[in-house]
């Protein structure tokens, strides 16, 4: 599972416990300027994840880490689709995370709100 919060001009998304292990990261920082968008979307489970290098991924367990789709690196961190959400970036290491958070509703809200602030 991941937190999601923002500090300043920044989006921070911390794993947390054992998930740090399967996703082999603990914290990703990312300027709010290459955050284009988030959306709460637990169909995205069923996506093609692509080549994991490195991460973790059982199916209908968890998936976590970097995995290479197209051309692109997604980072993942699901275990309950049902709390999924994605994070669309610009100009950054990921194109998109896909972690799962506590509340998607109100991850993407307060991603949504940060992102709109002039």
């Amino acid at each position: 599972m991941a937190r999601v919060h923002i500090d300043g001009d920044t989006l921070v998304v911390v794993i947390e416990g054992l998930d740090k292990l399967w996703a082999l990261k603990s914290r990703l920082t990312i300027p709010l300027s290459n955050v284009r968008g988030a959306t709460d979307d637990p169909g995205v489970i069923n996506e093609s994840k692509g080549i994991r290098a490195p991460g973790t991924h059982l199916p209908g367990v968890i998936t976590a880490g970097t995995f290479h789709l197209d051309g692109e690196r997604v980072f993942w961190d699901v275990q309950n689709p049902a709390k999924a959400i994605v994070i669309e970036l610009a100009d950054e290491r990921y194109a998109r995370l896909i972690v799962q958070v506590d509340d998607p509703r109100a991850a993407v809200a307060l991603i949504e709100g940060a992102i709109a602030r002039p």
